[in-house]
């Protein structure tokens, strides 16, 4: 069964964000990982929401979690928690 990871980001250093970004996206193909939307237009119909929305779908939800504790997608996040505020969420598809 497919998870899916929810990430809305408020960037505060582009600059510096985008070495999270360069290191990032190959942690997330190196574990299955495909982005369905990173960036890009939104609208909010109900609650809050931050400037960035990212979805990425792995292939279950032990990958997913596999993934986010990974040495190399922490070493990306050294960058990225520094320069913004984010909400990070992984929900089990159907």
């Amino acid at each position: 069964m497919p998870a899916y990871a929810i990430v809305q980001v408020d960037v505060k250093d582009a600059d510096e964000y985008a070495k999270y970004a360069a290191l990032a996206g190959p942690a997330v193909a190196k574990f299955g990982g495909e982005f369905l939307a990173r960036g890009g237009d939104y609208e909010v119909f109900e609650g809050t929401s931050r400037a960035r929305n990212v979805l990425i779908r792995f292939p279950d939800m032990e990958t997913a979690k596999t993934f986010y504790h990974s040495p190399d997608y922490q070493e990306a996040l050294a960058f990225a928690l520094p320069v913004s505020d984010r909400d990070y969420k992984i929900v089990e598809g159907i």
